[in-house]
């Protein structure tokens, strides 16, 4: 793809008095990497908006700061915008992303009718209730209006309309070049632009036009105190679905009401709408619309409101609501929701948008915008969709540096002879940042493809929402233009004759980890699939066939029964359930852990507990013991009594015709010591040492490599 075809993407824009470098807006997503005491701004915050600065994006939004304090946060790792004493953090950071010729505003939110109580996350910034257009609320626990709210009085919402233009006239002394006001979501501003929330009979509450007062007021507030030529970006939800919560579309903010919520803020000074949207009792949905289709949509996708796109599962979600917001309003309109560049150029082109946001993408690889410019789309590092960053201190399993306080991968003071052994994920990245900074660099790696575990994990997960070939593809383009040579088929022995032939200055060790396996009687029985074994299985086959199409064939045949019972509930276990459940078999998981799903992200973990809920999937965590597997299943040692295994210390035996071990696997350093008899330099990475994530693997390779 050639750099003509993003010719509007990369075109140069405008947002009141701002000036854009192209129209790649990077939106103020929680990252959550602060905290509320915080009055200088941490290194590491510094190095990951940086990142995107130097990357080249039109325009960097940094995720919100607390307005109102405690009564408008439910996060304490949020930064803080109510006081001067917070300045000196946000002038730092203004400096920083500056340094680059990149235009910045600052987001800002209220949550307002969010539960005050997460459970066992943190103790309460305050002791409630939250506040909110009324006291509607929403007993789910895949929602954040878990709390009955109090209504706001008019004093107190003409308070708050102060604090916030308190914090526009303190973003503003700190450099930013403009505000970024959240009104979407189910924040405050939502509770009273949405009739299903808003039933006030005041001037706040009725017709849209009551309903939009209080946002109008604040950009009007904020446009007043800062001199008008500061402009203030919005974000609306373009529609807001309840049909999940069995309301229909006229009970909630419909698209129509959006636009002219948008008319009104516009009306009122904004400068900017971006577009998303937003559904009553899925809070996940509504900023990972992708996540909507994982496993399965919550409803047919027939039943969808025609203007929420939903054919591509998720990515470009609020195309069609954006392009209705661009005929309603004369300033500049930002859609949001899995945007690719091919995607936004799209949109660009036939006038249905202005400007095209996107945080995992930018997350994934800040330099996309260069890249694009230069006119190497294929060098863009890929995002999978994994969703670490948001709410995981900034990781990303493709972008090691992400979350620490690197901004670059600098030239080593010496070109050294690198060996790296493993052609995983933590191997694959070793290689790629050593060559980068100027090694020689030999990869080893015995099968006959690369991508370690990857095409396993591939076949069972899919390609939606996370399509892990995407990283191997990805690597092996960098390797070859990097110059890495890559021996397939070569396997290191214990001898290790292969990598003293290569006189090595430094190795790093990146063979994978080896297959744990659960001391149970009867763990070699007929009717037990080891992972190891399937794992050999499918590496035979994948010689033949993508790891896609083994995944349609497994449609059809599969060395496993009809009844499954899988030893293991961490995100290995709860994956391969799924996989399970959609070809029809009937699934129980077990684990002797507490909590099921460790290793799943928290927006992931939502999405399939809900959906093993919907499923009846019989779950037994905090089990005792594995007793044996028998003819008839396994037989397990019940945990707590109440718990769905029964009484405690009882045995029961959990009917299946196949039982599967998924667990973590185990560490392998095996040539480990053997390596560091002879070369100056040897670490060890991903799995081989510690078993964990992609994003793990990744991050260890990408730190290790850095520091030959």
């Amino acid at each position: 793809m050639s750099m003509d075809s993003y010719e509007k993407l990369l075109e140069p824009g405008r947002i009141g008095s701002v000036a854009t470098r192209n129209r790649i807006v990077k939106p103020g997503a929680g990252m959550l990497m602060w905290h509320e005491d915080d009055t200088h701004m941490r290194e590491e915050v510094k190095a990951f908006y940086e990142r995107f600065a130097k990357g080249g994006v039109g325009l960097l939004i940094v995720e919100a700061v607390t307005v109102d304090y405690p009564w408008g946060a439910r996060y304490r790792n949020r930064y803080r915008i109510d006081d001067d004493k917070f300045l000196p953090g946000l002038c730092e950071l203004a400096e920083v992303i500056h340094r680059h010729g990149c235009p910045t505003f600052l987001s800002t939110n209220h949550d307002g009718p969010w539960q005050t109580r997460w459970g066992s996350e943190q103790s309460p910034l305050y002791g409630g209730p939250p506040v909110a257009a009324s006291n509607v609320w929403l007993k789910n626990p895949y929602d954040h209006h878990n709390e009955e709210p109090r209504p706001l009085t008019v004093g107190e919402i003409a308070g708050i309309v102060e604090k916030f233009a308190n914090a526009a006239e303190r973003a503003q002394k700190a450099g930013f070049d403009g505000i970024d006001v959240n009104a979407a979501s189910s924040h405050l501003f939502q509770s009273f632009l949405s009739p299903y929330w808003n039933k006030r009979e005041d001037d706040y509450g009725g017709g849209v036009e009551n309903r939009a007062r209080f946002l109008a007021e604040v950009v009007r507030a904020m446009k007043d105190r800062t001199g008008g030529d500061f402009p203030v970006s919005v974000i609306l939800n373009g529609v807001e679905i309840g049909l999940d919560v069995g309301a229909d579309g006229e009970r909630c903010l419909t698209p129509e009401d959006s636009r002219r919520a948008a008319q009104i803020a516009a009306e009122a000074g904004a400068d900017m709408v971006q577009v998303r949207s937003h559904w009553i009792g899925r809070h996940v949905a509504g900023f990972l619309p992708d996540l909507l289709f994982f496993p399965e949509p919550p409803l047919p996708v027939a039943q969808f409101p025609k203007e929420y796109d939903a054919s591509r599962k998720g990515a470009g979600a609020n195309v069609l609501l954006a392009e209705g917001m661009k005929q309603a309003v004369a300033i500049p309109v930002a859609v949001v929701g899995r945007m690719s560049p091919d995607l936004g150029e799209e949109m660009l082109q036939k006038g249905a948008a202005d400007f095209i946001a996107m945080n995992r993408r930018l997350h994934a690889d800040p330099d996309l915008p260069k890249k694009l410019a230069a006119g190497h789309p294929e060098d863009v590092a890929p995002c999978t969709a994994c969703d670490f960053c948001l709410g995981g201190a900034g990781r990303c399993r493709i972008n090691g540096v992400s979350g620490t306080t690197h901004t670059a991968l600098p030239r080593a003071g010496k070109s050294k002879n690198v060996v790296v052994i493993g052609g995983g994920p933590a191997g694959m990245e070793a290689a790629r940042v050593s060559a980068q900074r100027g090694h020689r660099v030999t990869l080893l790696e015995k099968s006959a493809k690369l991508g370690g575990m990857l095409p396993l994990a591939a076949m069972v997960k899919g390609s939606h929402p996370e399509d892990v070939m995407e990283i191997v593809a990805w690597f092996e383009r960098q390797l070859r233009k990097l110059g890495v040579e890559v021996a397939l088929g070569m396997e290191v022995k214990p001898d290790l004759d292969a990598v003293k032939a290569l006189k090595p200055d430094a190795v790093f060790l990146a063979t994978g980890g080896k297959a744990a396996v659960p001391d149970i009687p009867g763990v070699n029985r007929s009717n037990v699939v080891s992972g190891a074994e399937l794992h050999r299985r499918l590496k035979f086959f994948s010689r033949f066939f993508s790891p896609e199409t083994l995944r349609s064939l497994s449609r059809f045949y599969m060395p496993v029964g009809k009844r499954v019972v899988i030893v293991g509930g961490s995100l290995q276990g709860c994956e391969l359930a799924e996989f399970l459940l959609k070809r029809g078999r009937e699934v129980t998981i077990v684990e002797k852990a507490d909590h099921l799903g460790e290793g799943l992200t928290l927006a992931m973990h939502e999405q399939i507990f809900r959906w093993f809920e919907k499923k009846k999937v019989p779950l037994l965590p905090g089990v005792l013991d594995y007793a044996e597997v028998n003819a008839q299943g396994l037989v397990v040692i019940t945990g707590k009594a109440g718990a769905e295994g029964g009484d405690e210390g009882v045995k029961r035996t959990l009917a299946a015709d196949t039982v599967i071990p998924a667990l973590p696997l185990e560490p392998d350093t095996s040539l480990l010591e053997g390596l560091r008899a002879f070369v100056p330099e040897v670490h060890a990475l991903g799995d081989c040492l510690k078993p964990g994530l992609i994003v793990d693997a990744v991050g260890s390779a990408t730190l290790a490599a850095l520091e030959v």
